[in-house]
């Protein structure tokens, strides 16, 4: 059995920029993948599809979002060629990345079966007939299948490649709490006196990231008051991780993760074991990874 890895996210900046009619609201965002990854297999074994996952909280019924990816693509397959290659499949995955913490665990799992089963089955899909399927597993998806760092617009599904990425390191911190990202949407004040704060074109590709990291005004989340007054725990957690790395940190996605960059791979090495030592009781995980490709 093949084990694939199955990358984080952060969003290193993320505005919510209005809200379409259905409910859904529009965001743009810098979304870069983590080295930090589950590991995820999948054998032709068992009693048709499910999940074995290494995490008590993850549910291994068809309510998985890896479960539903494979169930989408033997769909798909049929649908597209008359027949698939297997009824049966048991996905083992081995959580590294939190649960719930904003880091899109879920459909990171969901992208990686959806690439190994085209890969597995001769590619009858194109990469962007696999980002289509995806998104109607959710708007992460299609970020994950794409397998970069990428400017996301829309609901999180449109899609610019970032070129100009520095290779920076992050400390990522979790605080062991849950952030509903619905119940987050559902807190953001968007009424009729919102006025969007960003104005980036992501057509200009171009990073404000130099050695100092200068683009530091840039990053800014639109979610991190809602999701700080529903669950405490996170504002906390930022401002104990600030004190101690005297540093700017910031939050990804809906939370309840946080994160610190560092252009400096050794000093992020040296401030991750202080961190470790000293780290306070609304720190539950702590992790050092690098923002980029999985390829080191």
């Amino acid at each position: 059995m093949q084990v694939r890895l199955s990358p984080a996210k952060i969003n290193l900046f993320l505005y919510v920029t209005g809200r379409r009619a259905d409910g859904y609201h529009e965001l743009f965002s810098l979304m870069a993948p983590l080295t930090l990854a589950d590991r995820l297999g999948i054998e032709r074994s068992g009693n048709g599809i499910r999940a074995v996952c290494s995490h008590p909280d993850v549910p291994e019924d068809d309510t998985n979002l890896a479960c539903r990816a494979a169930v989408l693509f033997r769909a798909a397959m049929i649908d597209k060629k008359g027949d698939c290659v297997f009824d049966h499949l048991t996905i083992h995955i081995e959580k590294k990345i939190p649960v719930c913490g904003g880091l899109g665990g879920g459909s990171s799992n969901a992208a990686c079966v959806l690439l190994a089963l085209n890969e597995y089955s001769e590619t009858p899909f194109s990469t962007d007939e696999l980002m289509r399927l995806g998104l109607t597993l959710g708007a992460d998806v299609p970020f994950f299948i794409s397998g970069g760092p990428a400017f996301a617009s829309g609901v999180g599904e449109k899609l610019v490649p970032c070129t100009q990425m520095p290779r920076l390191s992050v400390i990522v911190v979790t605080p062991g709490v849950p952030a509903s990202t619905r119940n987050v949407f559902k807190k953001l004040e968007f009424g009729l006196t919102f006025i969007p704060s960003c104005i980036i074109k992501p057509s200009s590709n171009v990073l404000p990231f130099g050695k100092e990291l200068d683009g530091r005004e840039f990053l800014h989340n639109d979610l991190e008051r809602p999701a700080c007054s529903l669950y405490p725990e996170i504002g906390t957690a930022k401002k104990d991780m600030a004190l101690l790395l005297r540093r700017n940190v910031y939050m990804s996605g809906s939370g309840s993760s946080l994160f610190a960059l560092y252009s400096d791979h050794n000093m992020a090495e040296r401030e991750y074991e202080k961190l470790l030592q000293v780290r306070s009781e609304n720190m539950k995980y702590v992790f050092l990874s690098r923002i980029g490709l999985l390829d080191g």
